[in-house]
Parts: C-alpha cells; structure tokens; sequence
C-alpha cells in the first residue's frame, strides 16, 4: 500500500477517518439527499461565480440552484459592492429577472410592474394606494449573504451566517491567497447533467489512482511512466471540512510534437517539463512539498467546489446536485490573456486536452451509479490514495446527523 515520504501510510496520520469499507446507500437514498439539502447547501457558503462576470455597475447574472430551490440573483451595484438576492418579486413570488445575464439600471417583474433598484430597495409599485397599510420599504428583495474571496463570489442562503466566508475556507484559504486568478480569464466551459448521485461524481475526482488507468491515452502519460505506473500524491492535507492533494509528473513523460510546440508558448495539464520547486510568484501554499516534479495542487472547498492549480492555468469544476440521482457538473477553465498566435494556439491545445479528459471522467459516472443501484455491492472498498473520499464521505455524514 502507498505510503508517506515518511514510511507511514496516509491513513495512520488520521485515524478518525479509519480504514473500513465506506456504506454505498447515502449515494442513493432520497431520505439522505433531502438531508443533504437542508443540512448542508442551505447552511454553508456556496461558490456561484467570479468578479469578471460583472466588471461594471449594474452587470448582473441569475443562478438557478436547484439543490436548495432557489433562484439567485447576484448584480454590482452603482457603489461597486456585490450583492445577491432571491430573484422573487415581494408581491406575488414571480421571478424579477428571466435572462440568465445582462446589463440594468434597476429590476421590473413583468408580471405587475414592481420596480426595484439595484441594492434591491423597492422603488416603484403601480397603483400603490390601493395596498393596504403598505409601506415599501418593507418589501425590497430578499437579500442573500453575500462575500467575495480573491474574486470567487460565495453566497450562504442562512439568514445570519454562523461564520464568515474567510472563516469557513480557514487555513486552506488563507493558504491560496496570492495566486494571480485576476490576471486569467475564462477560456473554456463545459456543462453536463450527469444522471449519478453528487458524491459519486465527487469521488471520482477525489484521488490520482485512475489517472493512468481511464486517462493512459491523454493526460495519464503525463503523470505515470514504467517506473511509477500509477500516479501517488506528494501529498495530502485534511481540514474540518476542505481537502486538497499535490500532483507531480512523471519523470519518463515525452511530450508529442503537438505538445512540444504547444507547450513553448504555454501551459496545459501535461506539461510537466519544469523545475517547480520553487515556482515564482505564487502562494506558498501551493506545491507544499517543494518538489521539482510538481504540476498541480487540487483543493477542494465543502461541499462542491473544485479548484484545480497550475503554474500558469487553473481549472473550476462546481457540482451541483439536482436530484438524488442528477447532478450538474459545470467546468470553467482560466488563461492568461494571449499576445500572440503562439499563445492562442497553445491555449487551445490546453483546452481541447482538458476536454478530452473530462470526457474520460465522465463515461465513468453514470455506469457506477446505476451498477450501485442494482444493490450487488453494499460498500466501497478504499486503499490508501484514496483518503480523501473517505474524508469527503465522512464530512456529509457528519453533517447530515447534525442537529
């Protein structure tokens, strides 16, 4: 079984977590999902976007969040600070805004006219005096708690939040602040509604075992080679609720042609040819491990939140439960802005190679989890790579038996 540097297998470093097989039911358990629904998305913060989304004064986009049956609608105000409502007119419940996105002065329901400004005060009401004993400032929009972290706009569908943002992301957080997102812009994304349970699909990303298995014909060349044929975090780390792993490449990795030339201009997800040991510039955070063979940090953010980080590129993926046996998986991809044709294609190639591996990941979702419906396993059996589900799988528990 893998080990720390140190000799010791990961899991003597957290015994709470033990070594038993982890019960497959809560995956497919309506009871649990509904528990996971109040317990969890309605409680904790959410990330729903970035800043860039709405660089200017009245910029706004609406996000529907099924998981918790709400639709969010988070815009910049003339003073610039970002806020958040529930996108439902006080008169009658309609939704104020339809399109997904755009650019206002102040919000119209369609349905009868109210008219609210963009800090979400009610402003004009038709035919106000035949309300009764009305006041209107009574009846803005529904605020939501709303706080931005290096950019990531978070929400907490909590009246009064039980904690801050910057308490709820705590050390892992802390460790991250630095990194450039403001100088990368969005250059790809891909969405899919994939019929399998939320924690499924988080799994599956949660460990670098499968990655020389289900990716041998892309980015697993990059990670594994003959002397290590399977791909070992340097390390991982576990917090109360968050997580993360380090990633090096494989020393025997040759790049393509492709690659080479892609590469020159660039980043991608198998580039893996530097001395990261001590990458400029960055957080001290990342590549914990000071290794010279280091690509990427994944840091994972209770309970759906994905970040995954480069040297000179990051990737988002958000899974957002649907149903008990629906998710959504939505996946952004950041790059500096290109200065040439070499860049540009380069950035291309980096895309293109993310799109082929996420297309690896996700033939394997909806096969496991309609084999665990059939109910011919009851437990998943986890090795020591894999403590970071086992971590996962115990913080939903946890918090779905809290009062």
């Amino acid at each position: 079984m893998a080990t720390t540097a140190n000799g010791q297998k990961w899991t003597t470093q957290y015994p709470e977590l033990g070594t038993d097989p982890i019960p497959i039911a809560s995956c497919l358990s309506q009871w649990n999902f509904e528990r996971e629904r109040e317990r969890i998305f309605r409680r904790v913060w959410l990330n729903v976007g970035r800043e860039e989304e709405i660089p200017r004064q009245g910029d706004y986009f609406v996000r529907e969040l099924e998981v918790t049956r709400s639709s969010i609608l988070v815009v910049r105000g003339r003073d610039d600070v970002v806020r958040a409502f529930h996108n439902m007119c006080s008169h009658r419940g309609n939704k104020v805004v339809r399109n997904c996105a755009g650019k206002v002065g102040g919000f119209v329901c369609g349905f009868h006219g109210w008219k609210y400004d963009l800090t979400g005060s009610l402003v004009h009401v038709p035919d106000e005096p035949q309300f009764f004993d009305f006041k209107r400032t009574e009846h803005g929009l529904a605020p939501v708690a709303t706080s931005v972290w290096e950019g990531f706009i978070f929400i907490n569908l909590e009246p009064q939040p039980a904690e801050t943002l910057d308490d709820f992301l705590g050390e892992l957080g802390a460790g991250l602040k630095g990194y450039p997102f403001s100088k990368m812009s969005l250059m790809g994304t891909y969405r899919a509604e994939v019929r399998a349970n939320w924690k499924i699909t988080l799994d599956s990303f949660q460990e670098g075992y499968h990655v020389a298995f289900l990716h041998k014909r892309s980015a697993g060349r990059a990670y594994s080679d003959q002397k290590n044929p399977v791909t070992h975090a340097l390390t991982f780390r576990l917090f109360e609720l968050h997580r993360m792993m380090s990633i090096a490449g494989a020393a025997g990795y040759r790049p393509t042609r492709v690659e080479m030339i892609a590469h020159r201009f660039g980043t991608s997800i198998t580039k893996v040819d530097e001395d990261r040991s001590a990458p400029q510039a960055l957080p001290p955070a990342l590549n914990p491990t000071k290794n010279a063979g280091w690509v990427f940090d994944m840091n994972i953010f209770f309970p759906n939140f994905f970040m995954f980080l480069f040297a000179g590129t990051y990737f988002t993926y958000n899974f957002w439960p649907l149903a008990v046996d629906r998710t959504l998986w939505e996946t952004k991809m950041y790059l500096p802005k290109p200065q040439n044709a070499g860049q540009r294609f380069s950035q291309e190639y980096a895309r293109v190679a993310l799109r082929d591996t996420l297309r690896e990941d996700g033939n394997t979702l909806e096969a496991i989890h309609s084999n665990l419906a059939s109910g011919a396993k009851t437990h998943f059996l986890l090795q020591d790579q894999e403590i970071l589900i086992r971590h996962s799988h115990k913080v939903v528990a946890d918090m779905v038996a809290s009062e």
